[in-house]
């Protein structure tokens, strides 16, 4: 399964301001949601999708297991609560948020559960998230890199993650990219702001363009409909291949989210 190159994240949005960014985000054109059980806004989700009009079978829906319940006897009951909070028989897409701290919980026992996830129709697709190298590794040995839609993990123009992307690549897994925005920060660099201006498009729009064009998916997430029907408009937009090499430039290693106690050695 292909995972929408574009979709609405929901991180950090609650009650009423989730509802509203999600039924705005469907209304102008999103047809891809992703939260997670940790976000504690499943219900607001799916109470969003369920009244926007919008046919559930038209929206790629996803949502990830939170550390708590990864063991095989937690995994799938809380896949079932999730389903319930976002009213709907099946979710599009289940990824493992984060991996188990200190291996706790084996990756082939976890994977393997959610594995099972999929042949029951809880999720028509399954991948990971946040996971480097060995743990990529881990999991495609567990259920096969075929059975593995997605990595989901911090990537922005500062933080490009380029071993990680690589072994991707040759391992045929796409890769999400969440946060690429790098929480604003690229909104006011002098160079993706010189870009935007030479496209007469937003430096938001500009750092989307650029991760979908590398194949990356992204989920960025506004609070505003101006932000939200901004941020659409970078799947037209086209960079140049100077354009690339100047954003690529940009690199310089610097992680946003690295939670101790979850976060993997990274590449």
């Amino acid at each position: 399964m292909n995972v929408p190159a574009f979709g609405l994240g929901t991180f950090r949005l609650k009650g009423q301001t989730v509802v509203d960014s999600v039924r705005t985000g469907l209304e102008l054109g999103y047809r891809a949601v992703d939260t997670a059980q940790i976000y504690g806004n499943e219900a607001e989700v799916g109470q969003a999708i369920a009244d926007s009009g919008v046919a559930r079978d038209q929206v790629f829906l996803t949502t990830k297991v939170w550390v708590e319940n990864l063991s095989r006897e937690r995994l799938i009951p809380s896949l079932r609560d999730s389903l319930a909070k976002l009213r709907t028989d099946h979710v599009d897409l289940t990824l493992i948020h984060w991996p188990s701290p200190n291996d706790a919980v084996p990756v082939d026992e976890f994977m393997g559960a959610l594995l099972q996830a999929k042949r029951d129709g809880l999720t028509r697709a399954i991948g990971v998230s946040n996971f480097n190298i060995d743990l990529m590794q881990r999991a495609i040995a567990a259920v096969g890199a075929d059975q593995i839609a997605t990595n989901q993990v911090e990537l922005h123009p500062y933080l490009q993650n380029r071993k990680l992307a690589q072994f991707a690549r040759e391992a045929g897994i796409g890769l999400t990219s969440y946060m690429t925005l790098a929480y604003g920060k690229v909104l006011s660099d002098p160079v993706l702001v010189d870009i935007a201006a030479k496209h007469r498009a937003t430096p938001a729009q500009v750092a989307l363009a650029w991760a979908m064009q590398l194949g990356y998916a992204v989920i960025p997430s506004s609070t505003k409909r101006e932000n939200l029907a901004g941020n659409l408009l970078a799947v037209s937009l086209r960079l140049d291949d100077a354009d690339m090499q100047r954003i690529a430039r940009l690199d310089r290693g610097e992680r946003l989210t690295d939670p101790d106690g979850l976060a993997p050695a990274w590449d």
